[in-house]
């Protein structure tokens, strides 16, 4: 699989992370992408940027260095509502829009109370892509987020970074592994993603990729290869 794309990504704005937009764009061009995704953190996260920052996006090229650009947001579900950080009027302005557990800035509740939180996260009609479902950080029923991202056209993403030793997220491994087989018996599409915070990770999925090939999860459903087809289904224009 060539990867095309990579629209988990961070700049220096997320508080966090260590780029600039142009350096992560430049990355993404050397590495042969056609899209790159910079979503950084909502403000519910402690350390991301003011709002303000997302209502100025549209002084910034979308094409650099040859690569399609895709700005937008990693938003927060904050609670086992499903409640997002920003509203509407930022979505509406916003090129892409992730939703995701973080744990500095979520209000767990027991495995059923969080999976509900992230099935009305994925039916929220802004959400195009959940990040990291899998890593642990809220405990989740599985198949019922499975069958919800087929019903509503929402990519679940299968989240390289979480799965670094370095971060000893243990349980990650085997929820995406679960994750996975799920998606492959509904036949659900799926994301991977980087989760850059720096330009140099840019498209590494070092550790999502040995995942596909243990679940023999097919190519077909990987969106990371079709950049047009990824556009058609989280309806974007191309």
């Amino acid at each position: 699989m060539k990867t095309l794309l990579d629209v988990h990504t961070h700049s220096i704005v997320s508080g966090h992370a260590y780029s600039s937009i142009q350096e992560m764009a430049m990355a993404a061009s050397e590495k042969g992408l056609q899209i790159l995704g910079i979503t950084e953190h909502a403000p519910e996260l402690p350390g991301a940027c003011d709002p303000i920052y997302f209502r100025n996006l549209h002084v910034v090229p979308r094409e650099m260095y040859g690569v399609r650009l895709l700005l937008g947001a990693e938003l927060n579900i904050l609670d086992t509502k499903g409640t997002l950080d920003l509203d509407e009027n930022y979505y509406r302005i916003l090129d892409l829009r992730i939703a995701g557990i973080h744990s500095l800035c979520w209000k767990r509740g027991n495995r059923e109370e969080n999976t509900y939180a992230m099935l009305q996260a994925i039916r929220n009609p802004w959400t195009q892509i959940i990040s990291h479902p899998g890593d642990g950080t809220a405990q989740l029923d599985f198949e019922p987020i499975v069958l919800a991202a087929k019903e509503t056209r929402t990519l679940l993403e299968i989240n390289s970074s979480s799965m670094d030793p370095v971060r000893h997220k243990e349980e990650a491994r085997d929820n995406n592994l679960e994750i996975l087989r799920l998606c492959r018996r509904y036949e659900v599409p799926i994301i991977l993603g980087s989760d850059a915070h720096i330009s140099f990770s840019v498209a590494d999925y070092r550790y999502a990729l040995p995942l596909l090939a243990e679940t023999d999860f097919p190519e077909a459903l990987v969106v990371n290869d079709k950049p047009e087809w990824f556009l058609e289904y989280v309806g974007i224009e191309k």
